[in-house]
């Protein structure tokens, strides 16, 4: 992992120069991405069936999945997991609960009322990964939400599995199952983005008005390049942790928290910022020890090793934090003596873990937090996936007589001022003899 003594100023420039993402352009795919989508808006099944050969190696015998094999995954799915599924079910959907708002009414003049209510989209798309690693997790945080707002219809895509006849993944299929999902189909990558915006009719598969979850980069080239035909989320990028950490840290914990960040890709980023020489060291040798050990070894390595990792000595925890609000990471943890007075000083982030006892791994499976989190920076403008990602405001305008009456002239002074005098005339023609 790199070694970093900031002596900067910080600054937007300073913090992209020294703590970079990795090199993954969307744009470099965006032609072959365009391509698949103009596939599979003109030819539909057939477009589907080519790309599930081409980039999953198996065409699934129908590539929506029936309820019986949702049923099957179900009863056949390990107890221990089951039990770990419904208690994420369970405390997100909490969460998710606690997040809606209700409506509010505002009366301007008497008579003269604005109320503001949340309304669902009609039909959502939810995109759950397959690849390097499977993610029925993904599945949890991309449901409940939607269900909790209300979305009428709610459809699954996630990769057909050559090792499952083309099937995904058995986990999600049963979690799939256990959330009372039964739209539930054999498509991955762009092609599913594609499928959620336009649907295919030879199946049945309905466009959908919104497309959520994460995937990698050929699926946020496909939200970018069909946000004006369906709603999105956001454009997930590689997975990130920046770690705030002071000399009263663990340094087994923080080394191990980098890890499991780093094996989600080898393009994952994962940055500690200290100003502890000592802790700093400590952690080095710390990952060493540990990823000897770890399952997706190579993964790990050449994610800490890549450009995007590094471990920071800065003069400061003041420093960190300026550090950490300029890079907006997608992950935050804050191992310091005051960790929640540090936390209170965040203000981009997608999601903060506060103390010793609260590592990133939580939020990824059953703390109730969502984790489809805001990646590469977007959490200075955007936030992670939750209830309100499903909802839209709407403004309900009622006025009686004696309100616009109230009003009226000020209206016709607006529309004149503007040169649409028959804006004015629209009120004024109420009040005619």
């Amino acid at each position: 992992m790199r070694k970093i003594h900031w002596e900067f100023p910080v600054t937007a420039s300073s913090v992209r120069e020294n703590l970079p993402r990795a090199d993954v352009s969307i744009g470099s795919v965006s032609g072959s991405v365009q391509r698949i989508i103009d596939e599979v808006r003109d030819r539909g099944l057939e477009a589907i069936t080519r790309h599930a050969m081409e980039f999953d190696r198996v065409v699934p015998q129908d590539f929506r999945v029936s309820p019986g094999q949702l049923a099957k995954a179900a009863e056949e799915l390990d107890p221990e997991l089951r039990s770990s599924i419904e208690l994420a079910i369970e405390r997100v959907r909490k969460v998710s609960q606690d997040q809606l708002p209700g409506a509010v009414s505002t009366e301007l003049t008497p008579g003269g009322l604005v109320t503001t209510r949340y309304v669902p989209v009609d039909s959502v798309g939810l995109y759950v990964p397959g690849g390097k690693a499977v993610y029925p997790s993904s599945a949890i945080m991309n449901v409940v939400p939607a269900q909790v707002a209300q979305v009428p219809r709610i459809a699954i895509c996630s990769p057909a599995q050559l090792e499952f006849d083309g099937l995904p993944h058995p986990s999600i299929l049963a979690t799939a199952h256990l959330l009372g999902v039964d739209e539930v189909y054999a498509i991955g990558g762009a092609s599913a983005v594609a499928a959620f915006a336009y649907g295919i009719p030879e199946i049945g598969f309905e466009p959908t008005r919104l497309v959520t979850g994460p995937g990698n980069i050929y699926v946020a080239a496909a939200k970018r390049l069909l946000r004006s035909v369906i709603g999105i989320d956001s454009e997930a990028g590689p997975t990130e942790i920046l770690i705030i950490a002071d000399k009263s840290a663990n340094p087994r914990f923080v080394a191990a928290d980098l890890i499991s960040q780093a094996e989600h890709d080898e393009n994952a980023a994962s940055v500690l910022v200290t100003d502890s020489q000592e802790l700093l060291d400590e952690v080095i040798t710390e990952l060493e020890r540990q990823v000897a050990g770890t399952a997706n070894k190579e993964r790990v390595q050449a994610a800490l090793a890549g450009v995007q990792s590094a471990a920071v000595l800065v003069p400061s925890i003041e420093v960190a934090v300026a550090i950490a609000n300029e890079y907006a990471t997608e992950h935050l943890e804050i191992h310091t003596s005051d960790a929640q007075a540090v936390a209170n000083q965040i203000s981009n982030a997608g999601a903060i873990f506060v103390g010793d006892y609260s590592p990133v791994s939580l939020g990824d499976y059953i703390a109730g937090s969502n984790h489809v989190l805001p990646t590469g920076e977007q959490a200075k403008f955007s936030a992670g996936l939750n209830v309100l990602s499903f909802l839209r405001s709407q403004q309900v305008i009622s006025y009686d007589k004696t309100a616009l009456a109230e009003s009226m002239q000020r209206l016709v002074t607006f529309s004149h001022a503007e040169g649409l005098p028959a804006h004015g005339d629209a009120a004024a023609i109420r009040f005619d003899n």
